[in-house]
C-alpha cells in the first residue's frame, strides 16, 4: 500500500509541474521506456530510432533541445548527458496545447514559455542572443531538403528576416551600426509584429 500511495503522490506532483493528466503521464512513461530501452534515463543516441524525427531537417536542434539545461530549468547554459522521466515530461510540456480555460495571465505565461523553448533552439551558444549566423544555420537546415533552393538563397532569406527583425526591434539603423542579434525580448516583439522569424 505504501508504494502505491507514494506512486500516486508522485503522479500528482508531476501533474502539477507539467499540466499533464495522470493518463497522459502514463502514456508518456510508456514512450519514455520505449525510447530508453527500459533504462532510467535517455541519451541523445536514443532518439536515433524515432521515425518521425528521421527526416526532419532540424532534427539535431530538436534533439539538442531535449538536453538543453535552459529548457530543463537546470541552468543558464550547457547540455545534460542524459535525462530522466521527469526531465522528459518537462520538455514534453512545452509541446502541450495551451489550456484556454486558464486565466489570461496563465495563458500568456504558457505562451511565453513555449516561445522561450523555441528561442533556445535558435540560440545554440546559450548567450541569450540569436545571431545572424545562428539564424542562417536554422534556415539552411530547414530548407536543405528542398532541391529548388540553393544555399545562397537560404542565406538571403535568413538575412532578409533578420533585417526585418532588426527594424522591428531597433528601428532605423545607421549604416555603420551592427545588429548583434535578437534577445528574447526582441524575439517576443518580432513574433507579435508578424515578423518572418
Amino acid at each position: 500500500m505504501g508504494a502505491a500511495h507514494s506512486a500516486s503522490e508522485e503522479v500528482r506532483e508531476l501533474e502539477g509541474k507539467t499540466g499533464f493528466s495522470s493518463d497522459q503521464i502514463e502514456q508518456l512513461h510508456r514512450r519514455f521506456k520505449q525510447l530508453s530501452g527500459d533504462q532510467p534515463t535517455i541519451r541523445k543516441e536514443n532518439f536515433n530510432n524515432v521515425p518521425d524525427l528521421e527526416l526532419n531537417p532540424i532534427r539535431s536542434k530538436i534533439v539538442r533541445a531535449f538536453f538543453d539545461n535552459r529548457n530543463l530549468r537546470k541552468g543558464p547554459s550547457g547540455l545534460a548527458d542524459e535525462i530522466n522521466f521527469e526531465d522528459f515530461l518537462t520538455i514534453m510540456s512545452y509541446f502541450r496545447p495551451i489550456d484556454t480555460t486558464m486565466g489570461e495571465e496563465q495563458v500568456e505565461l504558457s505562451r511565453k514559455e513555449k516561445l522561450r523553448f523555441l528561442f533556445h533552439m535558435y540560440d545554440s551558444d546559450s548567450d541569450g542572443r540569436i545571431t545572424l549566423e545562428e539564424y542562417r544555420n536554422v534556415v539552411e537546415e530547414l530548407l536543405s531538403g528542398n532541391p529548388h533552393i540553393e544555399k545562397e538563397s537560404a542565406r538571403s532569406i535568413a538575412d532578409g528576416a533578420m533585417m526585418e527583425a532588426a527594424s522591428v526591434c531597433v528601428g532605423q539603423m545607421e549604416p555603420d551600426q551592427v545588429y548583434e542579434g535578437i534577445t528574447f525580448e526582441d524575439f517576443l516583439k518580432a513574433r507579435c509584429s508578424g515578423s518572418r522569424l
